[in-house]
């Protein structure tokens, strides 16, 4: 499996890639106030943020949005020294295959490598799954920056302390090959 930066060609795939995995998400209301649209956005993504995509067998499994900018139209209650994730999906059929975990670790090494001290994201009580991996790659709750963007949706607060600097590695640089 590779993890690199999308390509251009790519998008609308990437796009179905995370509308399904966020229509399987069991238990959780159904997309709405135009979600499902900005989900499939992937297109519109790239253009402030670094869209990743897992590639196997030159099939798209699993995408996710790095916002490494508080100034990005993407950033979700980001703060000064924090990247964001955003809109993480893995296509069903990739599911518990470690495809969220190389994407999670993808975005990590992207914002050591651009200098980021933490990496921030908000999930829904409905994706308990997801919790287990960000506690797993020590990703702590922080609830004091939970949210309620629209109703019956919260969105709980988790934050991963990277420090500062990397070593110039990352999806988004050429010297790592990826």
């Amino acid at each position: 499996m590779e993890v690199r930066v999308v390509r251009e060609h790519e998008v609308d795939e990437a796009g179905d890639v995370v509308l399904a995995a966020y229509r399987g998400i069991e238990g959780a209301p159904a997309l709405s106030h135009g979600y499902g649209d900005e989900l499939r956005a992937v297109g519109a993504r790239t253009k402030g943020a670094v869209v990743l995509v897992a590639v196997d067998e030159g099939s798209i499994v699993g995408c996710v949005t790095l916002v490494v900018d508080v100034a990005s139209p993407w950033a979700e209650d980001l703060r000064a020294g924090e990247a964001g994730i955003r809109m993480l999906g893995v296509a069903p059929s990739g599911q518990r295959q470690g495809v969220g975990r190389r994407l999670v670790d993808a975005c990590v090494a992207e914002a050591r490598a651009r200098g980021k001290r933490a990496v921030f994201l908000h999930s829904t009580p409905w994706m308990p799954a997801a919790h287990r991996l960000y506690e797993s790659m020590g990703f702590d709750r922080v609830p004091e920056r939970d949210a309620l963007p629209v109703p019956d949706v919260p969105l709980l607060a988790f934050r991963l302390d990277i420090g500062a600097g990397g070593d110039g590695a990352g999806p988004g640089h050429q010297e790592d090959g990826r």
